[in-house]
């Protein structure tokens, strides 16, 4: 089997399967318990002065 069509097969099988599971665990980690705080501390980073 060439190397491009190995590529292929494991691009539309578990390369999809791979992308589905990092996006639910980014957006499992943004809205746990816990992560508003984090998430307003982080928003006013730039508005804060030396």
């Amino acid at each position: 089997m060439e190397t491009y069509t190995l590529m292929r097969h494991f691009a539309d099988s578990w390369g999809l399967v791979a992308m589905m599971v990092f996006f639910l665990g980014v957006v499992a980690f943004i809205f746990r318990p816990g992560a508003k705080k984090a998430a307003d501390q982080a928003a006013f980073i730039p508005l804060k002065e030396d």
